[in-house]
């Protein structure tokens, strides 16, 4: 395929996809394990529990879509119509996930583990198709990192708009009716987050195509198995978002009890999010600097030091709190698009060793263990917080729970950053100098010597 330059419009068409989904998904990170608690008064325990389960039946429900997504032939592509056609039944399920029906304890449980599974297959439906609609825009390695510096710029604006939205408009549409607002809130996002999908449907074009597929599901998800690279980006993705998931859904919990000022939530959020926004736009500039793999590793490794550099900050340091989490959300933000490049080129290197291009099976794999880590997360804090002996009714949390917030939102964080940088260090090989070998050798129609990087030194 001849590499083309994407235009901007096209760049902004496939980041509002993503806007999109995060509106949703970063509210749910954040706000979902507070609205259960809290507002629907389910025990944490059982939320935890539920998180768990649902998301690991989600994770499984992964490669099938990247199996079918691979599979669809339309006229407008793969993956393009899954991101129209899954959006409307998707915006149902999110309202009726943040609705409290009066039920009796077992019926609020029943209903709220039926309505969010739900919501987390309809999330894949839609996002595993869009993820894997980045691979086959372009091929070309610069314009891919062009393109996913858009959309991580767009989507940390989606997730702001979302995230500092949602609770003015709880107060705006519910008042002291806390679960009107919620339902209300998700309803309005929801109609910007659709609006935007189709934008992002109207202005992309699939132009990487793939032969078509002879081969059974078994073999698609051996070959992918067998992409030594593919396995170690499922690592960095599963430390990656752990340490988001966990501090994110923490931080509503480590503003109330930890800081003590719950009215400056929006503030420290916002704080943390127009950190994201630097760092998403700072990845293309960097990344032109430097190999991306060197910038991901290094900045993984700062970003542990910090975040067991604020377990060490006095309780209720709101200053010095707000600047820890202006650099945490840009370095943090920093690395995302680049770890979505790091997958996209192991689509790539797949295609060299195998002669296979499995573009939606290989981000469905990536979202996969993504699920798991969220899954995994989410259950954490769950187990963690009714371990302490959490009680949303009470006005002060006991000595147990303080720290364990505490060490939620820092030392968690800390652990899964460092891993990530160790990993990229020493195990990913597909940095800049060796990627363009690759893309060489495909364009030349060649395949992989088999031990040709493991056994060189990485270069950077």
């Amino acid at each position: 395929m001849k590499s083309e330059v994407l235009s901007v419009k096209e760049k902004i068409g496939y980041g509002m996809g993503d806007a999109a989904s995060h509106i949703i998904f970063d509210n749910v990170m954040l706000y979902m394990m507070f609205f259960y608690t809290d507002i629907f008064g389910i025990p944490a325990g059982f939320v935890g529990t539920m998180f768990l389960v649902a998301r690991a039946l989600d994770a499984i429900s992964d490669p099938c879509m990247g199996l079918l997504a691979d599979r669809t032939r339309s006229r407008w592509g793969k993956f393009r119509p899954w991101v129209l056609f899954g959006a409307l039944p998707f915006g149902i399920v999110c309202v009726l996930a943040y609705s409290t029906p009066d039920l009796s304890m077992n019926g609020k449980m029943i209903y709220a583990a039926i309505t969010y599974t739900l919501l987390t297959l309809l999330y894949t439906i839609v996002n595993i198709p869009y993820c894997a609609l980045g691979g086959v825009i372009t091929n070309d390695p610069t314009q891919r990192i062009s393109l996913q510096s858009w959309r991580f710029v767009l989507a940390t604006a989606g997730g702001m708009l979302s995230t500092v939205l949602m609770m003015p408009l709880v107060n705006l549409i519910g008042g002291d009716n806390k679960p009107l607002g919620f339902q209300g809130g998700i309803a309005v996002l929801y109609v910007v987050a659709f609006m935007m999908l189709a934008f992002c449907f109207f202005t992309t074009k699939e132009r990487v195509e793939a032969p078509p597929t002879t081969t059974s599901m078994r073999d698609d998800l051996r070959d992918i198995w067998q992409n030594d690279q593919w396995r170690i980006v499922g690592f960095l993705t599963i430390f990656n978002i752990l340490a988001v998931c966990v501090r994110g859904g923490a931080m509503m919990y480590y503003v109330t009890w930890i800081l003590g000022t719950p009215e400056v939530f929006v503030a420290f959020l916002t704080t943390y999010c127009v950190g994201n926004l630097i760092g998403s736009a700072l990845a293309k500039p960097l990344t032109d600097w430097k190999c991306k793999v060197t910038i991901f590793w290094w900045t993984n490794a700062l970003l542990a030091v910090i975040s067991l550099a604020m377990f060490f900050v006095p309780m209720q340091a709101s200053i010095t709190m707000f600047v820890f989490i202006f650099v945490i959300g840009v370095l943090h933000q920093l690395v995302t698009p680049i770890q979505w490049v790091m997958m996209s080129d192991t689509v790539d290197y797949g295609e060299w060793c195998n002669g296979k291009r499995l573009t939606g099976i290989s981000f469905a794999g990536t979202l996969f263990v993504l699920k798991l880590g969220l899954a995994f997360g989410g259950a954490l804090i769950g187990w963690m917080l009714a371990y302490g002996g959490y009680d949303a009714a009470e006005k002060a949390q006991n000595s147990a729970t303080i720290s364990i917030i505490i060490a939620l939102f820092t030392i968690v964080p800390a652990i899964c950053y460092l891993l990530s940088a160790i990993i990229a260090k020493r195990y990913y090989s597909l940095t800049t100098h060796n990627l363009k070998t690759v893309m060489e050798q495909l364009a030349q129609g060649k395949r992989r010597c088999q031990q040709q990087f493991t056994s060189q030194e990485v270069q950077n």
